[in-house]
């Protein structure tokens, strides 16, 4: 009888990443441009969360000003200022060729209106913990997804503004995620938690697990 080691059980084809692409989103040399891209991102998203936290600006150009909504949080805690957006992208809804499709009014209507003052948390602290989480460069490509997630919903209430443009170059922060908070905490946090696949609890498991045997007659 003879004994074959089966280490890695199943093989997959590896398609082998261009060289611009792993010099752009997986090269440390190019660290410097995403983190500058994270921080306009950042700022962009942590200034808006704050905005609807306090009801006051503290963006550069409008600091101190009083948003034009109020608060969504603090003395807002009836959620009228999500009810007043929801109703202005029910608005849009009509039409030919509506800026709010059908389905997702529908979804503002039964679902997002009567629980305004719910998703006035959900969307401000949201804002919040994605600028920080840029800014900062902890999980940057996680906050970077939960950032595009919301651009999406905005648009999708009409709400165009600068969603096209951070939403765009939080899809590069994804794809640059592995080396776009190289300049954060990401520099340290991700060799410590790893990947799903790669992560120190899986090295774990493989150290303590022995290669499996199979008999072969």
């Amino acid at each position: 009888m003879r004994y074959i080691s089966k280490l890695h059980p199943g093989a997959a084809v590896q398609i082998e990443e261009p060289p611009i692409a792993r010099f752009l989103f997986a090269d440390t040399r190019m660290a410097w441009l995403w983190l500058i891209v994270r921080l306009y991102v950042g700022y962009e998203w942590f200034t808006a969360g704050w905005e609807k936290l306090t009801g006051h600006s503290i963006a550069i150009g409008s600091f101190g000003e009083a948003a034009k909504g109020g608060p969504w949080v603090f003395a807002g805690h009836d959620g009228a200022a999500m009810k007043g957006f929801v109703t202005g992208a029910l608005a849009q809804a009509t039409g030919a060729h509506p800026a709010v499709q059908g389905w997702y009014a529908t979804f503002l209507r039964d679902f997002v209106l009567p629980n305004a003052a719910v998703f006035s948390y959900v969307i401000t602290f949201g804002e919040i913990c994605v600028g920080l989480g840029l800014i900062l460069g902890i999980l940057t490509g996680i906050a970077a997804f939960f950032g595009i997630f919301m651009n999406l919903s905005f648009l999708l209430a009409g709400a165009v503004s600068i969603n096209p443009v951070i939403g765009t170059l939080a899809l590069f922060l994804v794809l640059a995620w592995r080396v776009a908070g190289y300049y954060g905490g990401d520099r340290y946090l991700l060799p410590l938690l790893g990947t799903p696949w790669t992560g120190s609890l899986e090295k774990r498991y493989q150290q303590k697990t022995p290669p499996t045997e199979t008999q072969v007659a």
